[in-house]
């Protein structure tokens, strides 16, 4: 595999790129719908749980629009809620595993002086509250999430966040077409992680590269002196 000089940051999606989102979802999507139905605000058969881990990535109120269309704005509204209550409760429960090998390569990383931050779509609170829940919050420079910063596009958030780093050169890292996006429209190196296994096909054509397991970012700038 090609070796790439080491850069100054790396900027991390959540989801489907450190955190193996199904072992939360699964479980919190059942318990929305329900919650739903019990409040009558949703009556009509339960989703595929992998509508929503496909539509992961896209921001929120898009996100509702894919998984129930047929849902009024209310339900749409009350699943916002209930879907970061229960994922922080089940996350304070012990449910949701971070991808093999993350810890290691993140703290590989910082070792050799990489600035690492997380850039994803998602909730404040579930964007900062996953990775401190799950070790690895430390290791993180910053955390930008478009339900912090109300960016309208992942290339916004990026943006934004390589404004505030002041970082020179950096990789986006991530599993969706919108993370390659990001990193594209900020000319960034980007790393398409082909390992979630809930993305749409030929989400990652545009990937610089791309990578079957997590620590596999360490064998693309070499495992000593980059």
């Amino acid at each position: 595999m090609k070796r790439y000089e080491l850069p100054e940051a790396m900027l991390f999606d959540l989801d489907g790129t450190l955190f193996r989102t199904e072992t939360l979802l699964e479980e919190v999507h059942r318990r929305v719908f329900a919650t739903l139905r019990e409040e009558g605000l949703y009556l009509a058969p339960e989703p595929p749980v992998g509508r929503l881990l496909g539509s992961l990535g896209m921001l929120l109120e898009h996100i509702w629009q894919r998984v129930m269309p047929d849902g009024s704005p209310a339900a749409q509204d009350r699943a916002n809620e209930l879907l970061l209550q229960y994922e922080l409760e089940e996350l304070e429960n012990g449910r949701g595993e971070l991808y093999e090998g993350v810890p290691e390569v993140l703290n590989e990383l910082r070792s050799r002086g990489v600035r690492l931050f997380v850039a994803s779509n998602g909730l404040e609170s579930y964007v900062k509250e996953v990775p401190r829940l799950r070790g690895i919050g430390e290791l993180f420079e910053g955390f930008y999430s478009a339900g912090e910063y109300g960016t309208s596009s992942k290339v916004d958030l990026v943006k934004l966040l390589l404004t505030d780093s002041g970082a020179k050169s950096a990789w986006m890292v991530g599993d969706r077409n919108s993370d390659i996006e990001a990193g594209k429209g900020n000319a960034l190196f980007t790393v398409g992680c082909d390992y979630a296994g809930f993305r749409r096909e030929g989400e990652l054509d545009g990937a610089d590269v791309r990578i079957a397991s997590f620590s596999e970012l360490l064998t693309l700038v070499g495992r000593s002196g980059g």
